[in-house]
Order: structure tokens, then C-alpha cells, then sequence
């Protein structure tokens, strides 16, 4: 199902197949958005579409949200990274685990139990081709969710690891063991 509210982005659910990262349990990235491929609302991203609302962004010095399904009340984090390639709209960002949601994000990221990634926009520019699809070529990009159903079925999770501080700890307990073992040789 597809949302349009008058002056609100639109937003994509549906079940998600798609690739995000999670690695070191907090930190998230992969594709929001395919280009080119059609989503279960029969819409279409052209290549480009996201390029003039970047540029915008970027030059007003704000950035794309990372938001929990879609919610503008709950910001779970922050997205470092968001740009356009040859394949579609590429995120890479960080759950922020001080965040109550974003801590209920990391531990539903971690079961498997989300695993999808959804955009937030508003449509700038966009026709109808014959087959029924609507082909997006400007869109206004607002945000982009952790989500339960992307509209895309290509945006989701792959992989999982653990929280930052915790990936610390161990390599840190690793260098002293290391230490240790060096010592004992050289004694």
C-alpha cells in the first residue's frame, strides 16, 4: 500500500528482500532505493531522482532522517552517508543505541525480526508510462526508515553484528592477551 497525505511525503511498505548492513549491531547501510525497478505500488525511481534534493540538502546543511517506521516522532539515528550510484539511493548511517527506539531497533535488527528499509519523499516530478507504472524522476527525499514492509522488496537487512562498544571491548581484551603472551615468551 502506498500514503499520500496533502503536504506529508509519500511512503513505500511492503515486504522486504532488499540488502542493509548492520554491522557492529548499531551501524546500518545499503540501498533505500532501486533504480528501475518496480515496487508493489507500480512505481519506478529513475536514475537521478534523487540528485537535486541532495544537492538541496547539502547546500542548506541539513541531512535525510533516519526515522523508526516512517514515525517523524522517532528519529532513531543519524544517516552519515546518503548518495545516489548506479544502482539506486545508497544509506549508510548509525542506530543510535541512547535512544529508546533505537534500542528496540538494534535488538529487533539483531533477531531478524526487521530487516527493511523504506524512503519518505515527495514527488516532484513523475509520468505514466503505458504497462501502469509511474516513473519517478524527481523526488523530494525527506527520510529514510528502519521498517517492518519497504514497498520495495529489494531494500533489507543482511547482516548482523554486535554494538560498538562491545567490538571495542574484545579488541581491546585481545591486545592485552596479546601483551601478556609476549611477556611470558620473552621471560
Amino acid at each position: 500500500m502506498k500514503w499520500k497525505m496533502q503536504g506529508a511525503p509519500e511512503c513505500k511498505f511492503q515486504q522486504p528482500e532488499a540488502r542493509l548492513v548492520v554491522t557492529d549491531g548499531s551501524r546500518v547501510e545499503g540501498y533505500a532505493s532501486l533504480f528501475g525497478v518496480r515496487d508493489q505500488g507500480g512505481d519506478v525511481v529513475q536514475k537521478g531522482a534523487y540528485a537535486a534534493s541532495l544537492a538541496r540538502l547539502i547546500g542548506q546543511g541539513r541531512a535525510v532522517k533516519m526515522l523508526w517506521q516512517h514515525d517523524p516522532t522517532q528519529p532513531i539515528g543519524v544517516w552519515d552517508e546518503v548518495r545516489e550510484d548506479g544502482v539506486g539511493l545508497w544509506v549508510k548511517g548509525r542506530i543510535l543505541p541512547e535512544v529508546d527506539k533505537g534500542r528496540e531497533a538494534v535488538a529487533l535488527l539483531a533477531a531478524g525480526a526487521i530487516d527493511g528499509l523504506s524512503i519518505g519523499y515527495r514527488t516532484v516530478r513523475a509520468e505514466r508510462d503505458g504497462k501502469g507504472q509511474r516513473l519517478l524522476s524527481e523526488l523530494e527525499l525527506w527520510e529514510v526508515s528502519l521498517v517492518t514492509f519497504p514497498m520495495l522488496p529489494e531494500a533489507r537487512v543482511s547482516a548482523k553484528g554486535d554494538l560498538p562498544e562491545a567490538d571495542f571491548w574484545r579488541k581491546m581484551a585481545q591486545v592485552f592477551d596479546d601483551a601478556r603472551q609476549s611477556l611470558a615468551e620473552r621471560n
